[in-house]
């Protein structure tokens, strides 16, 4: 039987986490600009295809937070304006590392934190749609199961918090081994494949179990493995 651990060791090892441009990625804006605001506009236009994601990033004003009147798959062109509209009176007033603390700090848990950058995009702005919606995604309930994985917020999270490999490390206060792998339906289909979870349901509480399975490997990072689980799916290495 393989040994999953030694193999995701291995593609660590084998720097899985390279970048460039044959093997694209969005944090490749947010390292650009090392600002946590346009990467969490990087993070959450992450879906969909990678190319089409970073001509999208790049006909935007990432400077001044303007959107050149572009619009991406699910959101319109006033979608993406009232997004950096809203984005743009937030970096005047608010830290989103603070910000996050806020909701964090009481029970180290990090969808409180996402909460309350959530609560306060829509409390600064109420502009509101389907497409707007998808983009933000809901104010986090206090439950897991049947609950959206929030997967790029966690990635945001992933890309602030650690400081190592292609990740930025801006944030302070935030512990590596409280973060949540963004899950995806790619990296869930592996975790079951290799028996690292048995949930069938793509929800937070499938991240949650994910999550505390690789801290088996990694108590204090567990993150470390999110990538290497990532390419084993897009490079059908198992």
């Amino acid at each position: 039987m393989i040994n999953i651990k030694q193999k995701l060791d291995e593609l660590l090892e084998n720097n899985i986490y390279e970048i460039n441009e044959i093997k694209l990625d969005p944090i490749i804006i947010a390292k650009e600009y090392n600002d946590e605001y346009v990467a969490l506009i990087a993070a959450l236009f992450a879906y969909g295809n990678v190319k089409a994601i970073l001509k999208f990033l790049r006909s935007l004003d990432l400077k001044n937070l303007n959107s050149n009147n572009a619009y991406y798959r699910f959101q319109t062109k006033k979608d993406v304006y009232e997004f950096l509209k809203t984005l743009k009176k937030m970096k005047e007033k608010y830290n989103l590392n603070i910000l996050f603390l806020s909701g964090y700090e009481k029970d180290k848990n990090p969808i409180d934190g996402i909460r309350e950058i959530i609560k306060t995009i829509y409390s600064v702005n109420p502009y509101t749609s389907k497409g707007y919606e998808f983009l933000i995604g809901k104010i986090p309930p206090n439950k897991t199961k049947g609950v959206s994985p929030y997967k790029r917020w966690n990635m945001f999270l992933r890309w602030m918090v650690r400081d190592s490999d292609i990740d930025l490390g801006l944030w302070k206060g935030v512990e590596k081994k409280d973060l949540i792998i963004p899950l995806d339906t790619h990296t869930h289909n592996v975790s079951l494949k290799l028996g690292l979870i048995n949930r069938k349901s793509y929800d937070l509480e499938a991240a949650i179990l994910l999550t505390n399975k690789l801290k088996e490997f990694d108590k204090n990072d567990p993150l470390k493995y999110d990538f290497a689980l990532y390419r084993i799916g897009q490079l059908k290495l198992m």
